[in-house]
C-alpha cells in the first residue's frame, strides 16, 4: 500500500498525517482515502473525481495527476494550497 502523507487541514480531518492506502493510480488512492475518511469528501476530489484545482499531489516528489501510477512502496503527498495576503 502507498503511504499517503497529508498536511493540515486534511490531516486533522483524517485523524493523522500518514495513511496506508491501496490503489494502482493516484485517482484510486484518493478515492480510497475519501472512502476510509469521509470527512475529507469535497476537499481533495471534485464531483467528477478529479483533483481539485487548489490541491497538489506528488508521487515520490514528482507532480502527479489522477492517472499517475502508484506502487505499493510509493509516497503520495497531498498538499492543499496555502493562501494569504
Amino acid at each position: 500500500m502507498a503511504q499517503v502523507m497529508l498536511r493540515a487541514p486534511l490531516s486533522e480531518l483524517c485523524g493523522g498525517r500518514t495513511h496506508a492506502i491501496a490503489g494502482a493510480t493516484v485517482g484510486q488512492v484518493l478515492v480510497a482515502l475519501r472512502r476510509e475518511h469521509p470527512p475529507i469528501a469535497g476537499w481533495v476530489l471534485d464531483e467528477q473525481g478529479r483533483i481539485r484545482e487548489h490541491v497538489n499531489v506528488f508521487v515520490n516528489g514528482i507532480h502527479g495527476e489522477e492517472r499517475t501510477p502508484v506502487a505499493g512502496d510509493d509516497r503520495v503527498h497531498v498538499l492543499p494550497a496555502i493562501t494569504g495576503g
